[in-house]
């Protein structure tokens, strides 16, 4: 890292982002700026006019927002944010580049922020890095440790009327919790005080590819976290220096659930959650469905254990945990008894999670599902098809459209419908419509009472907007 300033010399510039209100920038400029830093920025998405509303809420918390023609770039004191993945011809590349500013990744900027506060408390795993980060920053932020916290997705519990888009908690320098990211490598720049590893599976890279980095993770952070359930996080046990297990289901984790204490609903459950380090139960209430959160509520209590916080005051906490939007979010049930669920679902485990949750209570399920991408869906496109051929039965229906396209050289040559004819050809019920808008058409047209409708996918914050628009016409 030392090519780039120290943490000093950073708050001293002013930064400007491109792409500032993606799910990864948006926070960290919010950070940013709550540290004193000057933060201007562009987005693709607001010169489109979509999702107006987040962009005036920026504007009213004091960023700069300006066209993505470069206009923006304005002084070689200015340090750009951008993803690696921008591509030269996106004009406050070019700009930058004739000023001589120093560019920075997302994550190269985060890593300097999390490795010079007291502890970084990191989030790692295939799924649940979202969930896990807004649990255990509520749990610090309850036990009154001041945390700053780095979120992928808006923490229900620190919105307000002035910050509705809170997917960051800025706090003291003490403490910060974040997600760390394994799809882009940049997992390596961090040194966790803390390290939690929730999962290993098949995402953006190969398996051996990710034994290789999380291994590496564990072995850099302090004291490791680690899922017992999962046979790939725990094999690499042996990479930690210290480390706390958790688990549902392995009755040797040190942070666990009494056998036969829980208990679920279809949008809350319970359990007994037992200490192994004293032998001490605590009675946990959910207000989140599905074995994966209970796992998730566990991971966020082991973590906050090893950075000092009770068991039984991280348990306390979590009563009171308010869950994130597009996480098995409610968006509500119409007057004929449908009820609408926005999902970040976009992975195999991540839609197994859902759909396995929707699957344990009663009722049709219709989900859509709308790949974030052409490069993943060819990467994970055969598990996911899987997926949904296993965990839906022939009641259920699945629809996919084409993949979320903002522009570039992506190829394009294969979508959707490989995807369903894979669930078909594996028992499965898919339909491809090409079109978003044909598919809220079609779910109108075949949505009965009582069915549950959940639409999954990443990248996209108008998956948002639909779900809350399918949810009109259903009513």
């Amino acid at each position: 890292m030392s090519e780039f300033p120290t943490y000093d010399e950073l708050l001293a510039r002013p930064f400007f982002f491109c792409g500032i209100g993606g799910s990864g920038m948006l926070p960290l400029a919010q950070i940013l700026q709550g540290r004193g830093a000057k933060v201007a920025g562009s987005d693709r998405s607001f010169d489109q006019g979509q999702t107006p509303e987040k962009f005036a809420a920026l504007e009213a918390q004091g960023f700069e927002l300006h066209p993505q023609d470069g206009s923006g770039i304005v002084s070689e004191d200015q340090i750009l944010v951008a993803s690696a993945a921008v591509e030269n011809s996106v004009p406050e590349i070019g700009r930058a580049k004739e000023l001589g500013c120093l560019r920075m990744t997302r994550a190269e900027l985060n890593s300097i922020l999390f490795n010079t506060s007291g502890a970084g408390l990191a989030v790692a795993g295939t799924s649940g890095k979202s969930t896990v980060t807004a649990m255990l920053g509520w749990i610090m932020h309850v036990a009154g440790r001041d945390p700053t916290v780095m979120n992928g997705a808006v923490m229900k519990n620190f919105v307000s009327s002035d910050r509705p888009f809170a997917s960051s908690l800025v706090g003291g320098r003490s403490i910060f919790v974040s997600e760390v990211d394994e799809s882009d490598g940049s997992i390596a720049l961090y040194r966790p005080a803390v390290g939690i590893l929730l999962n290993v599976s098949l995402d953006h890279k190969s398996m051996d590819e990710l034994r290789a980095l999380f291994g590496d993770y564990l072995q850099r952070s302090r004291i490791a976290v680690i899922n017992a359930d999962d046979a790939e996080a725990l094999a690499l046990l042996p990479r930690a220096n210290e480390a706390i297990t958790f688990g549902v289901e392995q009755e040797h984790a040190q942070v666990g659930v009494v056998p036969g204490s829980e208990a679920e609903g279809p949008l809350r459950q319970a359990a007994l959650v037992v200490d192994r380090h004293d032998g001490t139960e605590h009675p946990l209430t959910l207000a989140m469905p599905g074995r994966h959160n209970l796992s998730n509520a566990l991971a966020a209590i082991a973590g906050a254990a090893a950075a000092g916080v009770p068991v039984a005051a991280s348990v306390e906490a979590l009563g009171s945990f308010a869950g994130l939007t597009r996480r098995f979010d409610l968006v509500g049930v119409s007057a004929t008894g449908i009820t609408v669920i926005d999902d970040f679902g976009h992975n195999p485990e991540k839609c197994a999670a859902t759909l396995r949750t929707l699957k344990s209570h009663e009722g049709r399920v219709i989900a859509f599902f709308q790949p974030h991408g052409y490069g993943p869906l060819r990467q994970m496109g055969t598990e996911l098809a899987e997926t949904f051929a296993r965990e839906l039965d022939d009641t259920d229906m699945t629809l996919l459209c084409d993949p979320v396209y903002f522009g570039g050289t992506v190829d394009r040559s294969e979508g959707s419908e490989r995807i369903v004819r894979m669930i078909r050809e594996a028992g499965g019920h898919a339909e491809y419509i090409p079109s978003r808008k044909a598919v809220g058409d079609r779910i109108v047209t075949q949505a009965r009472p009582a069915d549950r409708v959940v639409v999954m996918g990443a990248r996209d914050d108008t998956l948002s907007a639909f779900a809350r628009d399918l949810l009109e016409r259903l009513s």
